[in-house]
């Protein structure tokens, strides 16, 4: 009918439906704690201490191998080579002030009067008859050509180089103990040798022991502090005439040909008679 209202139908609103209660979120485990590297295995210690105290890459795998070419390179020489070259240039004040880490004449501080810093100036490694001298990074992309300039090319000398692309096994990681950690080698808290320092009476770190656990492994006789970039204490060619600078490349490669010479010399040579002490 014209002008009757029409109601419209209206869906009753229906009571609200209740909202389900949030599920209870799971309770949070703590992720299991791993073990501290630092004290764990050998293994673990040695590349923890590497790319975490001292940032330096590792390759993956066992053992532990050092990349050369990123922070420093590597110079491979005899051990007796390696002993005497360091004697020789220490005996000739050419580690100066680059090998004193601390200031000098500071008590207990590396290069200061009645204390030896080992193989003062840059760190050196041995591993069984081999002696391992860290050097600027690019050192041995220049051996062969200071071999020639120090008139040495045309020898065969037991004298090699490990640079960019290479790796050398890692030398075991200095033990920690409650001071921090002890020269790799010796037990923390273990008894010091003879001669300033641990120094044995010659100025020089006494050669490793020939333990069992040490037997082929590689140990520092020097080894690197972290917290300090290695590479100011390198040898390098650039150091050549600077004051306060580290040893001079060309200087410890001359030093060392002559050794090894030496050494390659004498390893043919009938040993030394031992004086007998007569008795009566």
């Amino acid at each position: 009918m014209v002008g009757a209202s029409h109601s419209i139908p209206v869906a009753s609103a229906s009571p609200a439906s209740p909202v389900p209660a949030a599920a209870p979120a799971p309770p949070v485990v703590p992720a299991p704690r791993r073990p501290d590297a630092r004290r764990g295995p050998g293994r673990e210690r040695t590349r923890w201490w590497y790319e975490n105290a001292l940032g330096w890459p590792t390759a993956p795998g066992e053992p532990v191998r050092l990349r050369t070419g990123v922070r420093f390179d590597v110079l491979d020489v005899p051990a007796a080579a390696g002993y005497a070259t360091l004697e020789r240039l220490g005996r000739a004040g050419a580690f100066g002030a680059a090998g004193a880490l601390g200031a000098a004449g500071t008590p207990g501080a590396p290069g200061a009067a009645g204390t030896c810093s080992p193989v003062p100036g840059f760190p050196v490694a041995v591993r069984e008859e081999r002696m391992l001298l860290l050097v600027a990074a690019g050192g041995a992309e220049e051996l062969p050509g200071l071999l020639e300039w120090l008139d040495w090319g045309s020898l065969a000398l037991d004298l090699t180089a490990v640079g960019a692309g290479g790796l050398v096994i890692a030398p075991l990681a200095p033990a920690p103990g409650p001071n921090g950690f002890a020269p790799s080698g010796v037990a923390p808290g273990g008894d010091a040798p003879d001669g300033p320092a641990g120094c044995g009476s010659d100025g020089l770190p006494p050669r490793p022991p020939g333990r069992d656990g040490l037997r082929g492994a590689a140990v520092w006789l020097r080894p690197p502090e972290p917290g300090r970039e290695v590479e100011p204490s390198l040898p390098a060619l650039s150091a050549l005439g600077r004051a306060g600078a580290a040893l001079d490349l060309a200087r410890l490669v001359r030093t060392l040909a002559t050794q090894c010479h030496r050494v390659r010399l004498t390893a043919g040579a009938p040993p030394r008679a031992r004086p007998v002490a007569r008795v009566g």
